[in-house]
């Protein structure tokens, strides 16, 4: 599992000394082929450490980091290159960010910066345990990699680290961040990840790569996408309070402390999904509104928090209020220069539910709620839409109607593929709660290559389905549709004793699944396909035109990528 703590050794050495080991380009590249010349019979045995280093370091499968490897790496390099060569002093030249962002492949040598200075890993890429996940972090800072695996708590690191640095970054850029914040209305906005592919800057919506979503059953907290409509709000806890509203008793405020020491503390494991998840195949049937979502607008977390029934029972709620109330309305902090806050309602009847496992959620992951995710509280709304689970959450109001919200009236619901923008009628489509049964593949990517010397392909991906139904089959297809395997689910993450199974209607978590299967005989293109099932057997359509609409959303048609067999004996 990934681990998400800061590495010690970036506050025992703070600032780089990049004094200690200067080393030209030139100068790097040439002390790498002598050292590469001088112990080519000491490979094997540095593999083998190096395996063990990282399987106790746990990196297994993430992949995009410096690590454990690099500190060996360069150890090992050191005692071979004359060290007036490794200290040669000289000034180093100054790069702009833009200069950097060009280094991003084996062909134009790959740069990284940390704390300032500019560093060239290109020789370190091609024996990087992890694979092609470290080019993740090509043309970009190393210092989110470095405080997302907890791998680099090494004290070395940064002394050999040193040993790369080719230049420093332009001063204009390091600043760059910070002059802007100035009359941006985003700009106390959090840092983000930037392994996160942004579908929108203003506000921030990013989702990770496809190929490491899966990496993991839990989802790390800065890799979960991100789904904001408006600025992340800042929220002083000393005057937060949660408002509970509409209810014979009257209003009812509570802090953050009240909220954790009046209830208790429920914990679930959820997969969010957004509305809009794979929008951009729908795209290409014909074009759609909207943010151009991948397959990776989903995640699946811990959460932490107090069951919304505990909190409404307390605030006055009874059986009678059943009577005339049908929705609960929340109602978040992040709003519009008109004041405008996010909005959502869900029926009263999950909420009140014990069973629905609705809660205002405090903790993500076992720590208190990134800014991204609505710190310091939000509704996690367990099989239902992502766009229920409201984030920042300053009030909840116990209603006879549904929420007037826009979100609520006016966007996330599904249309006919005949109905357009001339002739959409809001008012006639209810509004999204559970989310359809949902499939997709994430390794391999599409259009990549795979060895027929292999003679067989590992695919992996995940599966959900909205209301609590559990996926209970994933069926994959490597030639098109024509014929089929079935795949091996997981619930929990590998190499660990899986998840004891949900009740009925409470499989609020996705499935990860794979399989590995013979590529088919003289095939030279693969068109590989997934498709779930619940256990209420519903299943995915095959294709998207049925379900196209103009807003799309509720794409779950069967997911598809197409891969190319490459021959190795000729």
């Amino acid at each position: 599992m990934l681990l998400l703590r800061r590495s010690k050794c970036l506050i025992q050495f703070g600032v780089l000394n990049t004094q200690r080991h200067p080393v030209t380009p030139a100068v790097s590249s040439f002390a790498v082929r002598l050292w590469s010349n001088s112990t080519e019979h000491q490979r094997s045995d540095s593999w083998q450490r190096w395996r063990r280093g990282l399987v106790a370091g746990m990196l297994a499968g993430s992949g995009v980091v410096l690590a454990y490897g690099l500190c060996q790496h360069k150890a090992e390099q050191s005692h071979s290159m004359a060290p007036d060569m490794v200290r040669k002093s000289s000034v180093l030249p100054v790069f702009s960010q833009e200069e950097v962002t060009k280094h991003r492949s084996l062909e134009d040598r790959v740069w990284v910066t940390f704390q300032g200075g500019v560093y060239d890993i290109t020789d370190f890429v091609s024996v990087h345990p992890g694979g092609s996940k470290i080019m993740l972090a090509a043309g970009g800072a190393l210092e989110p990699f470095w405080s997302l695996y907890a791998v680099h708590n090494q004290e070395h690191v940064l002394e050999i680290l040193a040993e790369y640095k080719v230049g420093e970054l332009r001063a204009e850029d390091q600043q760059k961040q910070e002059a802007v914040k100035t009359l941006d209305p985003y700009s106390t906005d959090p840092e983000r990840h930037p392994v996160l592919r942004i579908n929108s800057l203003k506000p921030f919506n990013a989702e990770p790569p496809p190929e490491i979503l899966t990496d993991s059953y839990i989802t790390p907290s800065a890799l979960f996408f991100k789904r904001n409509h408006l600025p992340v709000p800042q929220v002083d806890l000393d005057t937060y309070q949660l408002q509970v509203e509409g209810l014979p008793s009257g209003a009812t405020k509570l802090s953050l402390e009240e909220l954790k020491t009046r209830f208790p503390k429920h914990t679930v494991t959820v997969t969010l999904q957004c509305a809009g998840n794979r929008r951009s195949e729908m795209n290409k049937v014909k074009q759609v509104k909207g943010l151009n979502w991948d397959i990776a607008a989903i995640s699946t977390a811990t959460w932490s928090g107090a069951r919304l029934r505990d909190v409404l029972l307390a605030a006055g709620y009874s059986p009678d209020v059943a009577h005339w109330a049908h929705h609960v309305h929340f109602e978040g902090l992040d709003k519009d220069v008109t004041g405008t806050m996010y909005g959502a309602s869900i029926p009263l009847s999950k909420a009140v539910r014990e069973e629905g496992e609705v809660i205002l959620a405090y903790e993500m992951n076992g720590e208190p709620i990134p800014a991204d995710h609505g710190f310091p509280v939000r509704a996690v709304v367990p099989g239902t839409v992502g766009a229920r689970s409201v984030k920042w959450l300053g009030k909840i109001v116990v209603s006879a109607e549904e929420s007037n919200s826009h979100w609520q009236q006016n966007d996330y619901k599904g249309f006919s593929p005949g109905t357009d923008w001339d002739t959409v009628d809001f008012r006639s489509a209810p509004a999204i709660q559970e989310l359809p049964i949902q499939s997709a593949i994430t390794t391999p990517v599409d259009g990549a290559m795979v060895d027929r010397s292999e003679e067989e392909v590992t695919v992996k991906g995940y599966a959900w389905s909205g209301g609590g139904r559990e996926v209970v089959r994933v069926d994959v297809s490597l030639d098109g549709g024509k014929t089929w395997h079935v795949a091996e689910l997981r619930s929990g993450e590998k190499g660990q004793d899986p998840e004891p199974s949900p009740h009925l209607g409470q499989a609020w978590a996705w499935k990860l699944w794979e399989v590995t299967a013979p590529l088919p005989a003289k095939a030279q293109d693969l068109e590989i396909i997934c498709k779930a099932v619940d256990n209420s057997y519903n299943m995915q359509p095959d294709t998207i035109a049925p379900i196209w609409n103009l807003r799309g959303v509720l794409n779950n048609a069967w997911h598809r990528v197409r891969v190319k067999v490459r021959d190795t004996t000729n």
